[in-house]
């Protein structure tokens, strides 16, 4: 895959091809979203129009240059999965705005998710199955009572208070990324009730998929991982079927959080 770009030579030389994404392995990137000037220049010039347009649409510059730099990353793996530049990766999206490759991209059979929070992205890659990857930072501000009670399921809840307190806003978090790896996974976003399907989220609980009483969705057909995403995070994959498994990789340059991830 050429190119003309001493930053896209760089990058590409440092994706391992050992990596790539097959029928039972699934590939998870991790990056941070605050990259060098050049850099974010570089991922900008890859940006399609309608991209450029919603980084645009930001009112914050952070939040702009982080929107830039998750869609550099996602372009540039995907480039080096497909074997074209960045900027030749066309996106079509679902009815509930999940991304996925135009139809000249099909024979692949990529599929992908991205999430980011506080300024580090996570990235997932898989072939041949659906998959939904979320990240969330820990904000016990957030992690409470009133907002697990609107959201979560009757079990959560209850499992929620039996916790001790110390450790009710990992729970919270352990349960909220969980749900919404599952959600992404199956392309309904937040169209789907998040209380419709029941999650573990105690810490040190494997994450699980407990069950589900969405429509064409049983627990069975989807397998769930909890992903260590460093210190005052939380995170989670979804991938259709069973027995796959999971290759972490960090992007060229980004911090290590301990777990090659």
């Amino acid at each position: 895959m050429p190119s003309t770009r001493e930053g896209d030579r760089l990058e590409i030389e440092s994706f391992p091809d050992s990596l790539m994404p097959g029928p039972d392995l699934v590939q998870v990137w991790s990056g941070s979203q605050d990259q060098p000037a050049r850099v974010i220049e570089d991922f900008l010039e890859t940006l399609s129009d309608d991209e450029r347009k919603r980084a645009a649409r930001f009112r914050f510059e952070k939040d702009r240059i982080h929107f830039i730099a998750a869609r550099g990353m996602l372009r540039r793996l995907l480039a080096h999965m497909l074997g074209v530049r960045p900027a030749r990766v066309r996106f079509n999206y679902g009815k509930y705005d999940k991304p996925f490759l135009q139809e000249e991209f099909e024979s692949s059979r990529l599929k992908f998710n991205i999430s980011h929070s506080g300024g580090r992205a996570l990235l997932a890659f898989a072939v041949g199955r659906e998959v939904g990857i979320d990240i969330e930072r820990i904000r016990p501000e957030v992690a409470t009572e009133d907002i697990a009670e609107r959201y979560f399921s009757a079990c959560e809840v209850e499992r929620l208070r039996s916790l001790p307190h110390d450790v009710q806003a990992e729970a919270f978090f352990n349960c909220w990324t969980r749900k919404e790896a599952f959600i992404k996974a199956i392309g309904e976003g937040l169209s789907c009730p998040l209380d419709k399907f029941d999650v573990t989220l105690a810490p040190g609980d494997a994450a699980m998929l407990l069950a589900t009483r969405v429509e064409a969705q049983p627990a069975s057909k989807w397998s769930m991982r909890a992903l260590e995403a460093g210190d005052g995070y939380r995170a989670a994959i979804v991938v259709e079927g069973q027995q796959w498994d999971l290759a972490e990789q960090s992007w060229p340059g980004a911090p290590s959080s301990g777990h090659n991830i």
